[in-house]
């Protein structure tokens, strides 16, 4: 059968992998962008700190994924737990980097008239700074969601959820009549997710940026 046979007799199949792949993509950037902005955010006024964060979380992502998913296979088993622990360390360095790089270029005469109208440390921060800090925190939560897309079709190789679980079925049976439609659904479908989640934070950054700031 040709591609477009495929797709219609296996569309219920492929939504489902899709709704998967997309929820653990999600999912994951959630929490790396809790821990990078966290870490972030500890760490910015020290040069030394917020180089030891970013060179951490740049060693991770030298680490192969497909190998990193296999060293965490015997430690938290198969399916669900490897993915989530891989994705969101590798979704951390765009954020944390970005997240430092915003905060320290926020503009300190801002930081002082703050500080003397009588606001908190804690009110600078989430009043001032993070604010003036998000457009480049959201760049780097779109870059590190357009990588996860991609990194997240190899959790199949540990049983996880997502539309790299059709890759991989075409991939293991090359040569059979479906093989190339397997591949080919599995990648445009990561391909066409990655486009979709990337106009949600063109949204939200028109949404949450100011024009000022935007320009």
């Amino acid at each position: 059968m040709n591609f477009w046979e495929y797709l219609g007799n296996r569309y219920q199949q492929l939504l489902a992998d899709a709704f998967q792949h997309a929820s653990a993509v999600f999912q994951c950037m959630v929490v790396a962008t809790v821990l990078g902005v966290l870490i972030g955010v500890l760490t910015y006024r020290s040069e030394w700190a917020g180089n030891l964060a970013t060179t951490a979380a740049s060693g991770i992502l030298t680490v192969p994924s497909l190998a990193l998913i296999g060293l965490l296979i015997p430690l938290v088993g198969l399916g669900v737990a490897p993915t989530v622990i891989a994705l969101v360390l590798y979704g951390l360095l765009p954020i944390v980097r970005n997240a430092i790089v915003g905060l320290r270029g926020v503009d300190p005469t801002l930081v002082d008239a703050a500080r003397g109208i009588g606001m908190s440390r804690a009110a600078q921060l989430v009043r001032v700074e993070l604010p003036l800090a998000w457009p480049p925190i959201l760049t780097g939560i779109r870059v590190a969601t357009q990588m996860l897309m991609g990194i997240a079709a190899i959790a199949a190789y540990a049983s996880g959820p997502g539309l790299g679980n059709e890759i991989f079925r075409g991939i293991s049976s090359l040569g059979s009549k479906n093989a190339l439609n397997q591949v080919l659904a599995g990648t445009l479908g990561i391909v066409l997710l990655a486009l979709l989640f990337d106009a949600v934070y063109v949204l939200v950054g028109r949404l949450t940026i100011p024009r000022g700031i935007r320009a």
